[in-house]
């Protein structure tokens, strides 16, 4: 009944138009991960867990190939406007400098922007250089994910105090593994980076963590970002104010907002819905279909996201699609990227062949259509 109730208000009060939108969000690019094949074979051992999370068994930077593949794609196919689909590359925009962090007894966070990492790489320019020549084809078209990807105040603490799951993995560079807190139980998912850490600082950690994270943005790629989405979709309302003052006009997430409560392991669930509006006037921009066919194997993506696709438009609704980029990622387990870049391929060729209309746009693009009533 709660269900049904939830759904008749949101249809009700949620933005609306006649236009077939479809916007795809891409989290996860310029992220630390598992470095390589041989990394993952040497940590399986001694992270329990690891075998069973497939961010840690398929995810990893993004490479030539992986870009290549899917900006070919991409470019294959365009919109009742002439545009191509287009990529919202929600990019971390550092990752831990382990060295320092080492040198300082894990007391201190250390970070290196995003672009260093991958410069650090064989082939590193080249990936930056892709990185551009998709923005230049208007493909693939970054917005803020945040500074790191790892709930920084925890993760030193259990560096500290010797969790050696999280050692094992630091001392490879890898924070990103499904360890959870030993002491500091309060808080099991350390990947998520504006949950509440016990810390009295918090504020003013994950509101320094914006700032400079926004300020490697567009000091990087020229613009501000107007739109932000958290890691693992857990936020407190109060960093939404420090977003607006970084020019965030749009956040994006989940029909819920996980709100982290202090002192508990538990966490308060806002509702949100697309073209609602806080109390700084930021638009809340959620997804309603999901194509994550690294997260399942045995089930039908491309089906379920085209059903998922189907009832947004009968509600008159905008199609935000939920696609992190370890589905587009081949370096650990080429057939990861292959297979899925395949299936990406059927549902893009499905939607264009059902709806004529459609148009593809990011999702700042999404935003600003709302923002100026659909003139746009």
């Amino acid at each position: 009944m709660l269900k049904k109730i939830i759904k008749a208000y949101t249809q009700k009060r949620q933005w609306h138009t006649n236009r077939k939108i479809v916007v795809f969000e891409s989290d996860d690019w310029g992220s630390g991960r598992m470095p390589d094949l041989a990394t993952y074979n040497r940590l399986e051992p001694l992270v329990p867990g690891l075998s069973k999370d497939y961010y840690a068994s398929c995810d990893s930077i993004e490479r030539v190939a992986d870009l290549e593949m899917l900006f070919e794609t991409l470019l294959k196919y365009k919109d009742s406007n002439g545009n191509h689909p287009v990529i919202t590359a929600n990019a971390i925009m550092a990752n831990p400098d382990y060295k320092k962090i080492k040198e300082a007894g894990f007391e201190e966070y250390f970070y290196e922007p995003f672009y260093t990492t991958i410069q650090a790489l064989d082939d590193g320019q080249k990936i930056l250089d892709l990185w551009k020549s998709g923005m230049d084809e208007k493909i693939f078209h970054p917005q803020f994910h945040g500074r790191e990807h790892v709930l920084v105040p925890v993760w030193l603490h259990e560096l500290r105090s010797g969790n050696q799951p999280l050692l094992a993995a630091f001392n490879e560079g890898v924070f990103s593994v499904p360890v959870t807190s030993q002491l500091y139980t309060k808080r099991r998912n350390l990947q998520a980076a504006f949950d509440y850490s016990g810390a009295d600082n918090d504020s003013q950690f994950q509101g320094n963590a914006i700032r400079e994270g926004m300020k490697i943005f567009s000091d990087y790629f020229g613009f501000n970002s107007k739109s932000f989405i958290a890691s693992a979709y857990i936020w407190n309302r109060a960093i939404e104010e420090t977003l607006y003052e970084t020019g965030v006009k749009y956040i994006q997430g989940l029909a819920f907002q996980y709100e982290p409560k202090r002192n508990s392991n538990k966490y308060s669930k806002r509702l949100h819905y697309t073209g609602q509006k806080n109390k700084q006037g930021q638009l809340y921009l959620v997804r309603n279909a999901f194509f994550e066919p690294s997260s399942d194997t045995g089930f039908d993506w491309v089906e379920g996201c085209m059903k998922r696709i189907e009832k947004a438009f009968a509600g008159n609704s905008p199609a935000i699609i939920g696609v992190h980029r370890v589905n587009f990622i081949g370096s650990l387990i080429p057939s990861n990227r292959k297979g899925n870049i395949f299936l990406f391929e059927q549902l893009l060729k499905r939607m264009i062949a059902k709806w004529p209309g459609l148009e593809f746009m990011s999702s700042d693009r999404l935003g600003d259509l709302i923002s100026f009533k659909g003139i746009l």
